[in-house]
């Protein structure tokens, strides 16, 4: 059965596969894992969705790699500055085209990041173009405050997945500033410090991170019934969305593949949805947390 399709895009230099990583990581890509070996080095970027399509007249030369995007104005913002950082205000001029509306119903611009390598981001003019009718949070975190509860014990774990947490919120539009880390002992301890910060209404969503090993605790299950119990109970009663970011496994190799090894980290997915929740919460009708410092 077909899994996944993965384009190599090779890098005709070391600066250009610099600046590609730049660019792409600039824009909020999920970083897969990296590799190097003597000869060559790759990082990845995923993408919630793929496709592979064929086209009869396209034109030899012309953008071969289109990106569907949600929230266009706010993308060619990003690719701005960036081209604004890494190039003349001439140059920077050239190397992105305006924005179009297309026969397709979509507006589109495209961008050479690179001399001779272009890229096209895209999104539809009729948001739910192809979809069932449906209200959904997005994906920007400005003007939103979180805090991230995390424990330390397993800390080599825990701490990827603050990484994690960390990476998803400020690529995503949120100030360091508006982000709190709130440090505990281990598991078990999350659900007071989670019901504690979000009882202040101080932050818009709390986001929870930390790591059972079914192979270091005998009583495994009770804590994590426990844990998980506590958050559920905390998100309904205080009205504050919480993102569950609890890992529980069997083996610390797992829970490093889980903390960004091989399955993704679980702490910058705990962070995405933290931030689809805000949003969809203020679509609701939700008031905003209350514009003051934690610990105030």
């Amino acid at each position: 059965m077909i899994k996944g399709i993965t384009l190599v895009r090779p890098a005709s230099s070391p600066v250009i596969y610099d600046a590609l990583v730049s660019f792409f990581s600039a824009l909020g890509f999920e970083e897969g894992r990296s590799w190097e070996d003597d000869k060559s080095r790759g990082r990845p970027f995923v993408a919630p969705l793929g496709n592979l399509e064929f086209v009869d007249g396209m034109q030899r030369g012309e953008t071969d790699t289109f990106i569907e995007v949600t929230q266009l104005d706010s993308v060619r913002q990003v690719v701005e500055r960036w081209l604004a950082a890494h190039l003349n205000k001439a140059e920077a001029a050239k190397r992105i085209s305006p924005t179009a509306e297309t026969q397709w119903r979509s507006r589109v611009f495209s961008v050479e990041p690179v001399a001779g390598v272009s890229y096209a981001f895209w999104e539809w003019m009729e948001p739910l173009h192809g979809k069932p009718m449906a209200l959904a949070g997005d994906l920007s975190a400005e003007g939103m405050k979180f805090a991230i509860v995390v424990a330390r014990w397993n800390a080599v774990i825990t701490d990827r997945l603050l990484e994690g947490a960390l990476d998803c919120l400020y690529r995503s539009g949120a100030r360091k500033d508006e982000v709190h880390i709130i440090r505990v002992p281990g598991a078990w301890e999350i659900p007071s410090a989670a019901r504690k910060i979000a009882e202040t209404k101080l932050v818009d969503a709390v986001i929870t991170l930390g790591v059972l090993l079914r192979g270091e605790t005998a009583h495994y299950e009770a804590i994590y019934n426990e844990v998980s119990r506590g958050i559920g109970q905390s998100q309904q009663e205080t009205g504050i969305p919480h993102a569950f970011g609890v890992l529980t496994c069997e083996t610390l190799e797992q829970a490093l593949d889980r903390a960004g090894l091989k399955s993704g980290n679980k702490g910058f997915e705990a962070a995405s949805a933290a931030i689809e929740m805000v949003s969809l919460h203020r679509k609701l009708g939700a008031p905003p947390a209350e514009k003051v410092e934690v610990g105030q």
